[in-house]
């Protein structure tokens, strides 16, 4: 349960093919927050749900985030930036149709070839 969590908490949204010199605004870009339905979700999440409160401060402890968010989410808005947050049930979805496409994704035939033959 703990991987599925930290996998689908760090997917990131896009792929970025130009660098974001403002680091705040690339931290709104590729990272979401999620929406948990109840208390137990909340402490099974382990403040992984607050991705974006933790890329802008990470050495702030877990513990105060909850109280940061209406204050990311105020930022976000008087600066125009999308403030993105998803429940449970549709991050799971979305980081599984990822690797559905991944998947289903024709190889590169530029990619190398791992130590075992298979492409990477």
């Amino acid at each position: 349960m703990s991987a599925t969590i930290v996998t689908v908490s760090h997917q990131n949204e896009d792929l970025m093919f130009e660098h974001e010199h403002d680091y705040v605004k690339n931290q709104f870009e590729a990272t979401r927050d999620c929406r948990t339905s109840n208390p137990f979700s909340e402490w099974l999440w382990g403040g992984m749900q607050y991705q974006l409160e933790h890329h802008l401060m990470p050495t702030m402890p877990r513990y105060k985030y909850p109280a940061l968010v209406p204050l990311v989410q105020k930022f976000a808005k008087e600066n125009n930036i999308e403030y993105r947050a998803s429940n449970e049930l549709q991050l799971l979805k979305d980081n599984y149709m990822l690797y559905v496409d991944v998947a289903r994704a024709p190889a590169d035939p530029r990619a190398r070839e791992s130590a075992s033959g298979l492409t990477i």
